[in-house]
C-alpha cells in the first residue's frame, strides 16, 4: 500500500457541526453524497452550512470500482423529497445548489423527471438560487435529457471520470462515448447552460491520456472542468495507482485553461461539487 503523503492530510471535522448538519437531514429524510461517497471535504463543507444533496436514495443500482456509494436493489422513491431538498436549500441560505442522485437504471427515464421536480421546487423556495445538477448518463436515454434540460439548471454536469482505457476496470458499466454525446447534447438543446465533467487521477492514467479527454470534452462543448486525486474507500476498490501532486495538478490546470475551458479546479482534493459556487460566480463576471 502507497503512503498517503502530507499534503492529503485533512483535520477531523467538527463533530458538534457535523451532528447539527445530520440532524437537519435527517429530519427531511435527506441524504447528501458527502456521506454516502466518504467525501475528504465533508468537514469543511458542513461546518460552511453547505452540502451535496443526493436525490432518488442512496442505493446505486450500478457497480462502479472507485465509489463509496452503496450499491444493489434501490427502494422507491420519495415524493416528498423534491420538496426537502428545496426547504434544506432556504434553511441553508445557499446561493449556489448542488443536487445529484445514484444512477437509477432501474428506472425507464433513469430518474429525469425528479431531477426536474426538485429543480422546480428549489427555484419555487429559493429564488435567487443559481442550481448545479451532477447527472448520470441515464443509459442514453436522450428524451429523458431534454426534460432534465428543460427545467433550466445553470450548470449540467455528467463526469466522464476517468481516460477511456480505464472504463473496463474502473467503471464497466459506463461508456466514454455516451458521456460525451450527453454533454454535446446539452448544449445542442439549450446553449445558455454551463456544462461541466471531471476526472479522478491517480488509476494508472498517464498525461498524455488526459490531455486527449480535455480535448474530447471541449469538442463536446465543456465549459467547466475538475481534476481531483482518487481515494481508495475501501479494500474492496480499485487500488491507487499514484498520488499525484499538487504541482502536477496545477500544471494540468493551466494546460486546461490555455485549451480553452472556461474554469478549471484541479487539486488534490478537488471534488465534483465541493465549492462548485466559486465557478458560478466565477462564469457570472464573463
Amino acid at each position: 500500500m502507497i503512503p498517503r503523503p502530507e499534503w492529503l492530510k485533512q483535520k477531523a471535522p467538527n463533530q458538534e457541526v457535523f451532528e447539527e448538519m445530520g440532524r437537519m437531514l435527517e429530519s427531511l429524510s435527506l441524504h447528501t453524497v458527502c456521506e454516502s461517497a466518504n467525501c475528504p471535504n465533508i468537514g469543511k463543507c458542513f461546518e460552511n452550512k453547505t452540502a451535496t444533496f443526493m436525490i432518488m436514495g442512496d442505493i446505486c443500482t450500478r457497480n462502479c470500482r472507485f465509489c463509496a456509494v452503496p450499491k444493489g436493489k434501490a427502494g422507491p422513491l420519495d415524493f416528498e423529497e423534491p420538496l426537502n431538498v428545496a426547504k434544506a436549500c432556504r434553511q441553508l441560505k445557499l446561493k449556489h445548489v448542488v443536487i445529484t442522485s445514484v444512477t437509477r437504471d432501474d428506472l425507464e427515464d433513469g430518474g429525469a423527471e425528479c431531477f426536474s421536480r426538485t429543480v422546480q421546487a428549489t427555484r419555487l423556495l429559493n429564488t435567487d438560487s443559481t442550481i448545479e445538477l451532477l447527472i448520470p448518463d441515464l443509459c442514453g436515454n436522450w428524451s429523458a435529457l431534454a426534460e432534465i434540460v428543460a427545467a433550466k439548471p445553470n450548470i449540467i454536469n455528467h463526469n466522464v471520470e476517468t481516460v477511456p482505457e480505464l472504463y473496463g476496470k474502473v467503471r464497466p458499466q459506463a461508456e466514454y462515448g455516451r458521456s460525451l454525446e450527453l454533454l454535446r447534447r446539452v448544449k445542442e438543446i439549450d446553449g445558455q447552460i454551463y456544462t461541466k465533467s471531471g476526472l479522478m487521477l491517480g488509476l494508472g492514467e498517464t498525461v498524455e491520456q488526459i490531455i486527449r479527454v480535455m480535448r474530447d470534452l471541449l469538442l463536446a462543448g465543456c465549459d467547466i472542468l475538475t481534476l481531483g486525486q482518487y481515494l481508495r474507500p475501501s479494500e474492496e476498490h480499485i487500488p491507487i495507482f499514484e498520488y499525484v501532486t499538487p504541482k502536477k495538478f496545477d500544471g494540468l490546470r493551466d494546460i486546461a485553461l490555455d485549451m480553452g475551458f472556461k474554469y478549471v479546479a484541479s487539486g488534490p482534493f478537488v471534488r465534483s461539487s465541493y465549492n462548485a459556487f466559486i465557478a458560478m460566480e466565477e462564469l457570472k463576471k464573463g
